[in-house]
């Protein structure tokens, strides 16, 4: 039998409490669709809610659907994918990472799709490793042994796996665990991709990362970063995207249609013809993604394989 975290034991502990006080029947829409649907997601931006980003795919779904969809926020992956093993989420959107900690951790889930940047593009992102953009001592992610380091959170796929993947290729972690990154750097945990880029720009982390289009696009859009705040002196190798996935009890039909409905109306340009939102408002989360593609299970077989080479505990079972 496989070994599993103690946050992962409490939740299928949870699962089962709440399977047992479970109605019979749950209510269902005429389409077939659970009368509610819980969206979980974490911020990606440090904001205090996330509805706005969310509203045109809630208001997609409602329509499609028939249910009431609601969002359900949490501070990190693990209570999200917590609340899909007890049945409280129906519907999360993950980081490719999260995705497979959670499967790894024997969550009953699969993909709906990912997050594609633009139309016509394949899913997928990329990691950087940035600094102050006038700091001449940083110029390479070998010169991160020693400092002070803003990683995203330690179950963020571009804010720490592939970081610890590329530290260990450099040479300066023997590792992805926790005990070799503090002693390789001192590792700061920012909270969100935004957060840990403007504590590099702000001096409270000398070095950090976060995903590329938080840094290039994001911020600078919103006036937060100015054209040589920061410098990117590392870039990661292509990370698959981020993904809506969905617990698999809650029956073939009902994830089929979800799948279909992701498929194929969640994007910028469904959202603008049915006047759910408006030129730069449709957005698909925190991200600023066109919509969604699709994806399987195995397209996240490559972070299994930077599991398997940074051994970090995060990957663990």
């Amino acid at each position: 039998m496989k070994r599993k975290t103690l946050a992962f034991t409490a939740a299928l502990a949870a699962a089962a409490l709440l399977t047992a006080c479970a109605p019979a029947e749950p209510e269902v829409t005429a389409a077939g669709f659970p009368a509610e649907i819980v969206i979980g997601a974490i911020p990606n931006e440090n904001s205090a809610d996330l509805t706005g980003t969310y509203e045109p795919l809630i208001k997609m779904l409602e329509a499609e659907t028939g249910s009431t969809v609601k969002l359900q926020q949490a501070s990190d992956y693990a209570g999200i994918v917590e609340g899909m093993i007890a049945d409280r989420v129906d519907v999360a959107f993950l980081g490719p990472f999260s995705y497979v900690i959670a499967t790894t951790n024997e969550a009953d889930i699969k993909p709906l799709g990912a997050l594609a940047g633009e139309k016509g593009e394949p899913s997928g992102y990329h990691a950087l490793g940035i600094t102050q953009g006038d700091n001449a001592g940083v110029n390479d992610i070998k010169d991160f042994a020693g400092k002070d380091t803003c990683f995203v959170d330690p179950g963020s796929t571009s804010g720490f796996l592939y970081p610890s993947a590329g530290l260990i290729e450099a040479g300066v972690a023997a590792s992805g665990k926790e005990s070799d990154i503090s002693a390789a750097l001192q590792p700061i945990y920012a909270g969100g991709h935004d957060a840990s880029a403007l504590s590099v720009k702000n001096g409270d982390c000398e070095v950090g990362f976060a995903m590329q289009s938080m840094v290039e696009e994001t911020l600078p859009g919103k006036g937060e970063l100015a054209e040589g705040d920061l410098k990117s002196v590392w870039t990661s190798e292509k990370i698959p995207g981020s993904v809506f996935a969905v617990r698999n009890s809650l029956g073939d039909d009902a994830t089929a249609k979800l799948t279909t409905l992701f498929a194929e109306k969640a994007n910028a340009d469904y959202f603008e013809s049915q006047g759910y939102c408006q030129d730069e408002d449709c957005l698909i989360t925190g991200e600023h993604a066109w919509g969604v593609v699709p994806a399987t299970d195995a397209d996240y077989d490559g972070i299994r394989s930077v599991c398997a080479s940074t051994k970090s505990e995060k990957c663990a079972s």
